[in-house]
């Protein structure tokens, strides 16, 4: 896999899932929720100081607005939710510049503004990264590919409850859908 991702400082944004308080508090593998977010500040960081969008997106909701689809397995939801557990992760703190997107549900696209803010923007590709690699960063990349945007994932900016899961999204799904690489690697191509 080359590394040369032609990153086009105009048209790029870097788009953070649920890097809030109530999420990133959860065991993750194979990366800590600790290195992802201490990668994802870095990508944070560098798009800051490149003046190129960041989209923070967290979901909110309550036991009438979150989805309650009849499966065969569900998510365990604590009966109350602390107050700040839709709060970005300290490193991740919005900045009157970012873009903060609310969603209901898994992905960032249905039911947000996230796809008219990117094309407003002029953004035809983004960078994505955050918790949980085969939920709400796999939910959000799948719209992404649909509506024709380029991705780049971060690899080591995203993890999910386990090895497995995270490891069958980057392999089957997000090399199909665009290119993989290290946040070392991205951060190269943005100098």
């Amino acid at each position: 896999m080359g590394t040369d991702l032609n990153i086009n400082k105009q048209n790029t944004a870097l788009v953070v899932i649920d890097l809030q308080k109530g999420i990133a508090s959860r065991n993750t593998l194979p990366h800590t929720a600790q290195e992802v977010i201490a990668n994802s500040a870095r990508l944070v960081k560098a798009f800051r100081g490149k003046r190129m969008p960041v989209f923070l997106v967290h979901v909110q909701g309550s036991r009438e607005t979150m989805l309650n689809a009849v499966s065969d397995e569900t998510l365990p939801r604590p009966a109350s939710m602390p107050a700040d557990w839709a709060d970005f992760v300290d490193d991740v703190a919005p900045t009157p510049e970012d873009i903060v997107i609310t969603k209901r549900q898994w992905g960032a696209f249905y039911g947000t503004d996230l796809d008219l803010q990117l094309r407003r923007r002029g953004i035809d590709t983004i960078v994505l990264c955050g918790i949980a690699t085969d939920y709400g960063v796999e939910s959000t990349a799948r719209f992404a590919y649909e509506y024709g945007y380029q991705q780049i994932f971060a690899e080591d900016a995203m993890a999910s409850m386990s090895e497995e899961q995270h490891n069958a999204a980057v392999k089957f799904v997000f090399k199909r859908m665009g290119r993989v690489r290290k946040t070392d690697e991205i951060l190269g191509q943005l100098d």
